[in-house]
Protein backbone atom coordinates (compact mmCIF):
# COMPACT_ATOMS: atom_id res chain seq x y z
CA UNK A 1 0.00 0.00 0.00
CA UNK A 2 1.35 3.06 -0.99
CA UNK A 3 1.54 5.68 1.78
CA UNK A 4 -0.22 9.51 1.01
CA UNK A 5 1.77 12.54 2.19
CA UNK A 6 -1.07 15.56 3.14
CA UNK A 7 0.50 19.21 3.99
CA UNK A 8 -1.06 22.40 2.96
CA UNK A 9 0.23 25.72 1.92
CA UNK A 10 -0.92 29.50 2.89
CA UNK A 11 -1.82 31.38 -0.20
CA UNK A 12 -4.34 34.10 1.50
CA UNK A 13 -6.01 35.88 4.44
CA UNK A 14 -9.21 37.02 4.63
CA UNK A 15 -10.56 40.39 6.29
CA UNK A 16 -11.14 39.35 9.15
CA UNK A 17 -7.53 37.15 9.32
CA UNK A 18 -8.51 34.09 8.25
CA UNK A 19 -5.75 32.11 6.93
CA UNK A 20 -6.97 30.60 3.36
CA UNK A 21 -4.63 27.42 2.69
CA UNK A 22 -4.76 24.63 -0.12
CA UNK A 23 -4.32 20.81 0.98
CA UNK A 24 -1.37 18.85 -1.21
CA UNK A 25 -1.15 15.44 -0.87
CA UNK A 26 2.22 13.81 -2.52
CA UNK A 27 2.18 9.47 -3.17
CA UNK A 28 5.59 8.04 -4.64
CA UNK A 29 9.24 8.70 -4.31
CA UNK A 30 10.32 12.46 -4.95
CA UNK A 31 13.87 11.50 -5.09
CA UNK A 32 13.94 9.20 -8.19
CA UNK A 33 11.75 8.72 -11.26
CA UNK A 34 9.44 11.40 -13.02
CA UNK A 35 7.31 13.31 -11.20
CA UNK A 36 3.56 14.39 -12.18
CA UNK A 37 1.73 16.99 -11.09
CA UNK A 38 -2.29 17.56 -10.45
CA UNK A 39 -4.33 20.49 -9.46
CA UNK A 40 -8.30 21.21 -9.39
CA UNK A 41 -10.72 23.41 -9.26
CA UNK A 42 -8.90 26.53 -9.70
CA UNK A 43 -12.55 27.83 -10.86
CA UNK A 44 -14.71 27.81 -8.44
CA UNK A 45 -17.81 26.25 -9.76
CA UNK A 46 -15.36 23.80 -11.52
CA UNK A 47 -15.46 20.98 -8.79
CA UNK A 48 -15.52 17.78 -11.01
CA UNK A 49 -11.81 17.92 -10.62
CA UNK A 50 -11.67 17.68 -6.87
CA UNK A 51 -14.09 14.38 -7.50
CA UNK A 52 -11.50 13.15 -10.02
CA UNK A 53 -8.82 13.19 -7.55
CA UNK A 54 -10.51 11.58 -4.53
CA UNK A 55 -11.02 8.53 -7.48
CA UNK A 56 -6.82 8.79 -8.48
CA UNK A 57 -6.03 8.69 -4.31
CA UNK A 58 -7.80 5.61 -4.06
CA UNK A 59 -6.45 4.02 -6.95
CA UNK A 60 -2.82 5.10 -6.28
CA UNK A 61 -2.69 3.37 -3.33
CA UNK A 62 -2.20 -0.14 -4.83
CA UNK A 63 -0.76 0.63 -7.98
CA UNK A 64 3.20 0.75 -8.58
CA UNK A 65 4.53 4.24 -9.33
CA UNK A 66 7.81 4.79 -10.68
CA UNK A 67 8.63 8.70 -9.25
CA UNK A 68 5.98 10.99 -7.70
CA UNK A 69 2.38 12.41 -8.00
CA UNK A 70 1.59 15.57 -5.99
CA UNK A 71 -2.19 16.44 -6.40
CA UNK A 72 -3.90 20.04 -5.09
CA UNK A 73 -7.92 19.68 -4.85
CA UNK A 74 -9.68 23.27 -3.85
CA UNK A 75 -6.63 25.38 -5.81
CA UNK A 76 -8.48 28.18 -5.53
CA UNK A 77 -9.55 28.90 -2.10
CA UNK A 78 -11.00 32.33 -2.68
CA UNK A 79 -13.02 30.80 -5.71
CA UNK A 80 -14.22 28.08 -4.51
CA UNK A 81 -16.33 29.57 -1.76
CA UNK A 82 -17.38 32.88 -3.84
CA UNK A 83 -21.04 32.18 -3.78
CA UNK A 84 -23.71 34.12 -5.09
CA UNK A 85 -27.49 32.39 -3.86
CA UNK A 86 -27.29 29.13 -4.75
CA UNK A 87 -24.40 29.56 -7.41
CA UNK A 88 -20.81 29.44 -7.36
CA UNK A 89 -18.51 32.26 -9.12
CA UNK A 90 -15.38 31.98 -8.70
CA UNK A 91 -13.84 32.37 -12.40
CA UNK A 92 -12.50 35.73 -11.85
CA UNK A 93 -10.94 37.60 -8.94
CA UNK A 94 -14.01 39.46 -7.12
CA UNK A 95 -11.43 42.19 -6.70
CA UNK A 96 -9.54 43.18 -9.90
CA UNK A 97 -12.03 41.13 -12.08
CA UNK A 98 -8.87 39.07 -13.43
CA UNK A 99 -9.20 35.79 -14.83
CA UNK A 100 -7.58 33.11 -11.73
CA UNK A 101 -6.40 31.04 -14.60
CA UNK A 102 -4.85 33.56 -16.22
CA UNK A 103 -2.53 35.11 -13.37
CA UNK A 104 0.21 32.91 -13.64
CA UNK A 105 4.11 33.95 -14.20
CA UNK A 106 5.61 33.94 -17.86
CA UNK A 107 9.37 32.34 -17.39
CA UNK A 108 9.83 32.88 -21.04
CA UNK A 109 12.51 35.73 -20.63
CA UNK A 110 14.80 33.37 -18.51
CA UNK A 111 15.81 30.88 -22.20
CA UNK A 112 17.88 33.01 -24.53
CA UNK A 113 20.50 33.24 -21.84
CA UNK A 114 20.59 29.84 -20.58
CA UNK A 115 20.91 28.35 -23.90
CA UNK A 116 23.75 30.37 -24.58
CA UNK A 117 25.48 29.04 -21.21
CA UNK A 118 24.35 25.34 -22.01
CA UNK A 119 24.71 24.87 -25.40
CA UNK A 120 27.47 22.16 -24.96
CA UNK A 121 25.90 20.64 -21.75
CA UNK A 122 24.37 17.37 -21.60
CA UNK A 123 20.55 16.70 -22.23
CA UNK A 124 20.49 15.26 -18.74
CA UNK A 125 22.58 18.68 -17.51
CA UNK A 126 19.94 21.09 -18.96
CA UNK A 127 17.06 19.31 -17.89
CA UNK A 128 18.40 19.44 -14.30
CA UNK A 129 19.65 22.95 -14.46
CA UNK A 130 16.68 24.49 -16.49
CA UNK A 131 14.13 23.03 -13.72
CA UNK A 132 16.46 24.33 -11.00
CA UNK A 133 16.56 27.60 -12.47
CA UNK A 134 12.34 27.74 -12.87
CA UNK A 135 12.06 26.87 -9.35
CA UNK A 136 14.47 29.35 -7.98
CA UNK A 137 13.21 32.12 -10.13
CA UNK A 138 9.12 31.32 -8.79
CA UNK A 139 11.08 31.48 -5.09
CA UNK A 140 12.11 34.40 -5.71
CA UNK A 141 8.69 35.69 -6.64
CA UNK A 142 7.30 34.15 -3.76
CA UNK A 143 9.75 35.80 -1.25
CA UNK A 144 8.46 39.20 -2.75
CA UNK A 145 7.09 41.31 0.39
CA UNK A 146 3.61 40.60 0.93
CA UNK A 147 2.69 43.82 -0.03
CA UNK A 148 4.24 43.39 -3.63
CA UNK A 149 2.00 41.00 -5.18
CA UNK A 150 -1.73 40.64 -5.46
CA UNK A 151 -3.51 37.79 -4.12
CA UNK A 152 -4.32 35.83 -7.64
CA UNK A 153 -1.08 36.44 -8.42
CA UNK A 154 0.18 34.81 -5.50
CA UNK A 155 -1.90 31.87 -5.79
CA UNK A 156 -1.10 31.29 -8.82
CA UNK A 157 2.51 31.11 -8.39
CA UNK A 158 2.51 29.24 -5.23
CA UNK A 159 1.05 26.70 -7.93
CA UNK A 160 3.14 27.16 -10.14
CA UNK A 161 6.10 26.70 -8.00
CA UNK A 162 4.68 23.16 -7.27
CA UNK A 163 4.45 22.48 -10.95
CA UNK A 164 7.71 23.73 -11.82
CA UNK A 165 9.02 20.24 -9.61
CA UNK A 166 6.89 18.04 -12.33
CA UNK A 167 7.93 16.97 -15.62
CA UNK A 168 3.77 16.19 -16.24
CA UNK A 169 1.42 18.73 -15.27
CA UNK A 170 -2.89 18.37 -15.70
CA UNK A 171 -4.74 21.42 -14.69
CA UNK A 172 -8.31 19.70 -14.46
CA UNK A 173 -11.03 22.20 -15.20
CA UNK A 174 -15.02 21.68 -16.60
CA UNK A 175 -16.42 23.96 -19.02
CA UNK A 176 -20.10 25.57 -18.04
CA UNK A 177 -22.58 22.95 -19.63
CA UNK A 178 -19.88 20.53 -21.68
CA UNK A 179 -18.21 17.71 -23.13
CA UNK A 180 -15.13 16.25 -22.24
CA UNK A 181 -12.32 17.80 -24.13
CA UNK A 182 -8.42 18.16 -23.85
CA UNK A 183 -6.27 21.51 -24.33
CA UNK A 184 -2.97 20.05 -25.95
CA UNK A 185 -0.25 22.23 -27.19
CA UNK A 186 0.40 21.25 -30.75
CA UNK A 187 4.22 19.19 -30.12
CA UNK A 188 2.48 17.26 -27.33
CA UNK A 189 -0.49 16.42 -30.39
CA UNK A 190 0.95 12.52 -29.80
CA UNK A 191 0.03 12.20 -26.08
CA UNK A 192 -3.55 13.05 -26.47
CA UNK A 193 -3.78 9.52 -27.77
CA UNK A 194 -3.93 8.02 -24.26
CA UNK A 195 -6.46 9.88 -22.33
CA UNK A 196 -10.04 8.82 -23.11
CA UNK A 197 -11.25 12.33 -24.47
CA UNK A 198 -12.89 12.09 -27.46
CA UNK A 199 -12.21 15.86 -28.60
CA UNK A 200 -8.90 17.87 -28.12
CA UNK A 201 -8.07 21.27 -28.63
CA UNK A 202 -4.35 22.14 -30.37
CA UNK A 203 -3.54 25.04 -28.90
CA UNK A 204 -0.07 27.31 -30.01
CA UNK A 205 3.41 26.57 -27.93
CA UNK A 206 2.87 30.27 -26.66
CA UNK A 207 2.34 31.54 -23.41
CA UNK A 208 -1.21 33.39 -22.14
CA UNK A 209 -1.63 33.47 -18.64
CA UNK A 210 -2.87 29.61 -17.93
CA UNK A 211 -0.91 27.03 -15.70
CA UNK A 212 -0.92 24.69 -18.76
CA UNK A 213 1.25 27.14 -20.78
CA UNK A 214 3.41 28.64 -17.98
CA UNK A 215 4.52 24.98 -17.51
CA UNK A 216 5.39 24.05 -21.21
CA UNK A 217 6.33 27.02 -22.93
CA UNK A 218 9.22 27.64 -21.26
CA UNK A 219 10.61 24.04 -21.85
CA UNK A 220 9.38 24.45 -25.68
CA UNK A 221 11.13 27.61 -26.23
CA UNK A 222 13.91 25.93 -24.35
CA UNK A 223 14.38 23.78 -27.34
CA UNK A 224 13.78 26.32 -29.97
CA UNK A 225 16.66 28.64 -28.34
CA UNK A 226 18.88 25.49 -28.21
CA UNK A 227 18.24 24.82 -32.04
CA UNK A 228 19.67 27.82 -32.84
CA UNK A 229 23.05 26.60 -31.07
CA UNK A 230 22.91 23.70 -33.31
CA UNK A 231 22.19 21.81 -30.02
CA UNK A 232 18.52 19.53 -30.81
CA UNK A 233 17.10 19.02 -27.63
CA UNK A 234 13.78 16.91 -27.41
CA UNK A 235 10.85 18.78 -24.95
CA UNK A 236 9.75 15.76 -22.85
CA UNK A 237 8.00 17.91 -20.64
CA UNK A 238 4.09 18.20 -21.27
CA UNK A 239 1.25 20.12 -19.50
CA UNK A 240 -2.34 19.81 -20.47
CA UNK A 241 -5.91 21.41 -19.41
CA UNK A 242 -8.44 18.59 -19.34
CA UNK A 243 -12.24 19.74 -19.10
CA UNK A 244 -13.98 17.28 -17.29
CA UNK A 245 -17.37 18.62 -18.30
CA UNK A 246 -20.07 20.87 -16.94
CA UNK A 247 -19.83 23.40 -13.71
CA UNK A 248 -21.44 22.91 -10.66
CA UNK A 249 -21.89 19.41 -10.73
CA UNK A 250 -19.65 16.30 -9.04
CA UNK A 251 -20.33 12.44 -10.78
CA UNK A 252 -18.38 10.09 -8.57
CA UNK A 253 -19.04 7.48 -10.98
CA UNK A 254 -17.56 9.36 -14.10
CA UNK A 255 -14.74 10.50 -11.99
CA UNK A 256 -14.18 7.40 -11.84
CA UNK A 257 -13.53 6.96 -15.69
CA UNK A 258 -11.81 10.55 -15.67
CA UNK A 259 -9.12 8.83 -13.38
CA UNK A 260 -8.39 6.28 -14.83
CA UNK A 261 -8.13 8.03 -18.37
CA UNK A 262 -5.25 10.28 -16.18
CA UNK A 263 -3.86 6.86 -15.69
CA UNK A 264 -4.03 5.42 -18.65
CA UNK A 265 -1.67 8.55 -19.77
CA UNK A 266 0.83 8.21 -16.88
CA UNK A 267 0.84 4.35 -18.04
CA UNK A 268 2.11 5.94 -21.56
CA UNK A 269 4.65 8.19 -19.43
CA UNK A 270 5.65 5.12 -17.33
CA UNK A 271 4.80 6.74 -14.07
CA UNK A 272 2.53 3.92 -13.58
CA UNK A 273 3.74 0.89 -14.08
CA UNK A 274 1.62 -2.66 -14.25
CA UNK A 275 -1.85 -1.28 -13.54
CA UNK A 276 -3.02 -2.79 -17.08
CA UNK A 277 -4.34 0.94 -18.03
CA UNK A 278 -4.75 1.62 -21.69
CA UNK A 279 -6.47 4.07 -23.54
CA UNK A 280 -9.99 3.23 -24.97
CA UNK A 281 -10.81 2.52 -28.55
CA UNK A 282 -12.64 5.28 -29.51
CA UNK A 283 -12.27 7.83 -32.37
CA UNK A 284 -10.86 11.48 -31.36
CA UNK A 285 -11.68 14.03 -32.89
CA UNK A 286 -8.96 17.26 -33.00
CA UNK A 287 -9.23 21.21 -34.15
CA UNK A 288 -6.76 23.67 -34.00
CA UNK A 289 -7.50 26.99 -31.83
CA UNK A 290 -7.61 29.29 -34.38
CA UNK A 291 -10.69 26.77 -35.68
CA UNK A 292 -12.82 26.58 -31.99
CA UNK A 293 -15.69 29.02 -33.02
CA UNK A 294 -17.75 31.09 -30.55
CA UNK A 295 -20.90 31.38 -31.74
CA UNK A 296 -22.46 34.68 -29.54
CA UNK A 297 -26.70 35.28 -29.47
CA UNK A 298 -27.78 37.41 -32.18
CA UNK A 299 -30.38 39.17 -29.87
CA UNK A 300 -31.68 38.38 -25.98
CA UNK A 301 -33.81 36.26 -25.24
CA UNK A 302 -34.69 33.23 -23.72
CA UNK A 303 -32.55 30.28 -25.28
CA UNK A 304 -32.79 26.39 -26.51
CA UNK A 305 -30.15 24.62 -26.66
CA UNK A 306 -30.55 22.54 -29.70
CA UNK A 307 -27.37 21.05 -30.87
CA UNK A 308 -25.80 17.91 -29.03
CA UNK A 309 -22.46 18.35 -26.51
CA UNK A 310 -20.17 16.44 -28.66
CA UNK A 311 -22.66 15.60 -31.50
CA UNK A 312 -21.77 16.54 -34.93
CA UNK A 313 -23.62 19.43 -36.74
CA UNK A 314 -24.16 20.25 -40.71
CA UNK A 315 -23.82 23.66 -42.15
CA UNK A 316 -27.31 25.63 -41.85
CA UNK A 317 -28.90 23.09 -38.79
CA UNK A 318 -30.59 24.73 -35.98
CA UNK A 319 -28.06 25.47 -33.69
CA UNK A 320 -30.64 26.82 -31.31
CA UNK A 321 -34.25 28.34 -30.54
CA UNK A 322 -34.58 31.91 -28.97
CA UNK A 323 -38.41 32.82 -27.87
CA UNK A 324 -39.16 36.15 -27.40
CA UNK A 325 -42.45 36.54 -26.68
CA UNK A 326 -42.47 40.31 -26.88
CA UNK A 327 -42.88 39.55 -30.60
CA UNK A 328 -45.68 37.40 -30.31
CA UNK A 329 -48.06 39.73 -31.76
CA UNK A 330 -45.79 40.39 -34.56
CA UNK A 331 -45.53 36.29 -35.12
CA UNK A 332 -41.53 36.97 -34.64
CA UNK A 333 -41.74 34.92 -31.06
CA UNK A 334 -39.46 32.13 -32.43
CA UNK A 335 -36.32 32.33 -33.77
CA UNK A 336 -34.45 29.82 -34.88
CA UNK A 337 -30.84 30.33 -35.39
CA UNK A 338 -28.14 28.48 -37.73
CA UNK A 339 -24.71 27.72 -38.01
CA UNK A 340 -22.91 28.01 -41.22
CA UNK A 341 -20.54 25.25 -41.00
CA UNK A 342 -19.72 21.47 -40.06
CA UNK A 343 -19.01 21.56 -36.83
CA UNK A 344 -18.78 19.44 -33.29
CA UNK A 345 -20.31 21.40 -30.75
CA UNK A 346 -18.36 21.19 -27.45
CA UNK A 347 -20.02 23.28 -24.89
CA UNK A 348 -22.28 25.79 -24.16
CA UNK A 349 -23.62 28.97 -21.84
CA UNK A 350 -25.31 27.75 -18.79
CA UNK A 351 -28.37 29.47 -18.87
CA UNK A 352 -31.41 29.70 -21.06
CA UNK A 353 -31.71 33.69 -20.14
CA UNK A 354 -29.28 35.94 -22.22
CA UNK A 355 -28.67 38.83 -23.30
CA UNK A 356 -27.61 39.53 -27.10
CA UNK A 357 -23.93 39.03 -27.61
CA UNK A 358 -23.38 35.91 -24.82
CA UNK A 359 -21.68 33.53 -26.21
CA UNK A 360 -23.74 30.68 -26.86
CA UNK A 361 -21.69 27.83 -28.07
CA UNK A 362 -18.09 27.00 -28.41
CA UNK A 363 -18.03 24.96 -31.44
CA UNK A 364 -14.54 22.81 -32.98
CA UNK A 365 -14.57 23.51 -36.95
CA UNK A 366 -12.16 22.17 -39.63
CA UNK A 367 -12.09 19.45 -37.42
CA UNK A 368 -10.00 16.35 -38.18
CA UNK A 369 -9.60 12.64 -37.19
CA UNK A 370 -6.85 12.32 -34.60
Amino acid sequence: MNQITQTSIQVAELANGQAMSIPVFTIGDDTQGPKVYIQANMHGAEVQGNAVIYALLEKLKTVHISGSITLVPYANPIGCNQKSGEFTLGRFDPITGENWNRLYHDHGHLVEDFASRHAQSTEQEIRSEFKKLLIDKTDELLARPMHAMKTGKRIAVNLQRLAHEADFVLDLHTGPVSSKHLYCPEYAQASAHYFNIPHTLLIPNEFDGAMDEACFCPWWKLSEALAQHGKQFDVLNEAFTVELGSQEHIDLNEAQCDAESILSYLTHKEVILEGGYQPQPITRYACYLKDYTAFYAPMGGMVEYQAPLGGHIKAGDTLVNILRMDKYAQGEALNPITFNKDAIAILHFASASVNQGTELYKLFTNYFEL
